[in-house]
């Protein structure tokens, strides 16, 4: 049940260190954000959610309820984020294809000549520490990133995904540990919920 629709909830308000940059920026009830952050104007941090120290998070990013950004993670506009996202210390989210500091001509590039393109994380979806996400991939629901990798294309739903480039290594369930082959399905062995492969996408086994 939402605070919205319970009379018993109590809000908390957010708490912001004195030496965060947070300028223009939405800040929910109950989140934190730390030491030397910044969040940049018209961005969105949800409910409940940790901004860890040296986090940047760019202008109109959106992030999710629930959510942690760890230490020194850069998440670039115009990056989504939703409900219960995980990002590990010193992840980055790029934002541009073809980076370039000047023009052929010598001139310095300018906001007018590029396109921003984000990353978008799926709800309950894991970042493993210093990985890279290379603009414009989506992180499926509960997916992984192992530490380090660099993701360069989308991430299924539940996939565990390591390396450079990043290539799936298993599959993960919502307890974020690896699932575990079962007959005919993909058995999670922390909370036993099972889950069916089908042309390499997983799903959650409605019929268990």
């Amino acid at each position: 049940m939402s605070p919205a629709t319970n009379p018993d909830a109590t809000s908390r308000p957010a708490r912001i260190d004195p030496s965060a940059d947070v300028t223009g920026a939405e800040v929910g009830d109950g989140s934190s954000v730390w030491h030397l952050a910044q969040v940049r104007e018209g961005a969105t941090i949800g409910r409940d959610c940790v901004i860890g120290r040296g986090v940047y998070v760019g202008p109109g990013v959106a992030v999710g309820d629930g959510t942690k950004i760890q230490n020194y993670a850069l998440v670039y506009e115009p990056a989504r984020l939703e409900d219960g996202v995980f990002v590990g210390p010193a992840v980055v989210f790029t934002n541009d294809t073809y980076p370039r500091a000047i023009n052929p001509d010598g001139t310095p590039k300018s906001a007018s000549d590029w396109t921003p393109v984000g990353v978008t994380v799926r709800r309950g979806a894991s970042i493993g520490a210093r990985a890279t996400c290379v603009a414009p991939v989506q992180i499926g629901r509960w997916a992984t990133v192992a530490a380090g990798a660099v993701v360069t294309k989308d991430v299924p739903d539940f996939a565990l995904v390591a390396g450079v480039p990043a290539r799936r290594i298993g599959w993960v369930g919502p307890a974020g540990v690896p699932l575990e082959r079962a007959a005919d399905a993909w058995v999670c062995p922390r909370t036993g919920d099972r889950f069916i492969e089908t042309d390499g996408v997983l799903k959650e086994d409605t019929d268990a």
